[in-house]
């Protein structure tokens, strides 16, 4: 695998060579068209006033791509995790998600375990940021947590780890900066020259002669640049699409399980459409957001879908690199090359791919899958569930200014769980909390349970809770734990 990551970083440096080459002509070419202007127009300028305009707009587009690529290097993951809405997940949040992550590191060969984020996003979808592996996140929408059963599930995360561990998500962050870069001077200069009337007039001087073509010859620059970038963003993309599908292919033993996702989300992705899908992600995602199973060319972010498919479920009940090699040969014959792959299956030999994962029956397990979904956005927003008798569960919203609830099936009524001051020496307890009055909470649940501060801030506790104590995001109070009288726990089901 080391031979396939050298060779991935080969051609990525090649690549992200030509997009800066494309990045310092287009500024110089713009900065030789306004050194004309400075000369007092084109009939007056000299060659050498060209060439420090060139220099000097080359130099400024190279400023412009420092400044950001360290905002990408320092704050890249930060912005587009929140870009996308992601919150952070810990492990009590969905075990099921947190396993399969585990399980993939390991495979892997990951020495550091990525971050987990879930976007609250109805549309089935994954993507992998990070400036190296040692920060790395993997991020999953709801709907892929709903829609995915567990195999299925491992096969997307696998996908993504794979990114990591190719080190795709760098060449990723450095190329998309560049593409970004080209894009901002493109689209100033254009419109710049759109509000000066086209150029025609430059400090009083008219636009004549020598400087006409110059004019042409800048502006199909502009127009171009930004286009040749991204087709070389775009064809990296969908070249190391095809080595995450080989390592997930391998990493998982089932090649099935992330050909069986890759349909479902297809279907999922043509129904919904691109609801909350940034564009400037859209290549991050393990399929693309804004485009169908049927859509692909040259303009695509992704390998098409269907190949994808058909490529896993041509392997014959193997999982090795040198499997899907042959797979991949099969279903494109030789119109594509990619070495990075060529390199992995040099060092790898035919795997055996394991069986399905045994699991409850399809149905029950979607209708479970749905629900824990369903209450982990809720605790996400804050809302309490309370269990009734009568089999209802009551959510409590963060904003209702009450003690108590009814349920609106059997009218039982159930009070609000609170934390509460700790009592004094003597016995008896304060009326009310002060600010700086240690409170205390008695734990009623072996599961998830939820629980207000005085200050009305909703704490969420995860099953198995470490610490015998928290504090209170709000106000900053410590809430003590003491374990109460359990009741009959929510079940559990194993994911």
């Amino acid at each position: 695998m080391w031979e396939a990551i050298a060779a991935n970083r080969r051609r990525s440096q090649l690549l992200i060579g030509l997009m800066g080459v494309i990045l310092l002509t287009l500024g110089a070419c713009i900065g030789m068209y306004a050194g004309t202007g400075i000369a007092g127009g084109p009939e007056y300028a000299s060659s050498e006033a060209v060439l420090i305009g060139g220099g000097i707009g080359a130099a400024i587009a190279l400023v412009i791509w420092l400044a950001l690529w360290l905002t990408a290097v320092f704050q890249g993951d930060r912005i587009l995790l929140r870009s996308a809405g992601a919150r952070e997940m810990r492990d009590w949040d969905d075990r099921r998600l947190w396993n399969i992550v585990d399980e993939m590191t390991i495979a892997s060969g990951l020495e550091h375990k990525p971050r987990v984020f879930l976007i609250e996003n109805s549309d089935p979808n994954a993507f992998a940021v990070g400036r190296k592996p040692e920060n790395a996140a993997v991020a999953v929408t709801s709907g892929l947590l709903r829609l995915l059963d567990r195999d299925e599930l491992q096969g997307v995360v696998a996908h993504e780890i794979a990114h990591i561990r190719n080190l795709d998500i760098r060449f990723m962050t450095m190329a998309s900066v560049l593409v970004a870069g080209v894009e901002l001077i493109s689209r100033g200069f254009l419109r710049g020259l759109a509000h000066s009337g086209g150029g025609g007039r430059r400090t009083g001087k008219s636009s004549k002669g020598g400087g006409l073509p110059l004019l042409i010859i800048v502006v199909v620059i502009a127009i171009l640049s930004p286009i040749a970038v991204r087709l070389l963003y775009l064809a990296c993309s969908r070249w190391r699409g095809y080595l995450a599908d080989a390592s997930a292919a391998r990493f998982t033993r089932y090649p099935d399980g992330l050909a069986s996702a890759l349909e479902k989300m297809a279907v999922e992705a043509q129904g919904l459409g691109s609801e909350k899908a940034a564009g400037a992600l859209a290549p991050l995602y393990i399929i693309n957001p804004l485009q169908s199973m049927a859509l692909s060319g040259l303009f695509s972010t992704h390998p098409p879908t269907e190949n994808r498919v058909s490529i896993l479920r041509s392997m014959g009940g193997r999982a090795g690199y040198v499997d899907y090699e042959a797979a991949l040969k099969k279903v494109e014959g030789h119109k594509l090359r990619l070495s990075a792959l060529e390199a992995a299956a040099r060092e790898d030999e035919s795997v055996e791919a394991r069986g399905p994962s045994a699991e409850p029956k399809r149905k029950e397990k979607a209708i479970d899958r749905a629900r824990k979904v369903n209450d982990l956005l809720d605790r996400f927003a804050n809302y309490l569930i309370l269990p009734c008798v009568c089999g209802i569960r009551i959510k409590v919203p963060p904003d209702l200014n009450r003690n108590e609830i009814t349920c609106s099936r059997c009218d039982r009524v159930h009070p609000i769980p609170q934390a509460e001051k700790t009592a004094e020496p003597n016995g008896s307890v304060a009326e009310a909390a002060s600010e700086n009055d240690t409170l205390k909470y008695e734990r009623r649940k072996e599961g998830w349970e939820g629980f207000r501060c005085a200050c009305g801030q909703t704490i969420q506790l995860g099953p198995d809770f470490p610490l015998d104590y928290t504090v209170c995001v709000k106000c900053n109070r410590r809430i003590e734990l003491k374990a109460g009288q359990q009741g009959t726990p929510e079940p559990v089901g194993q994911l």
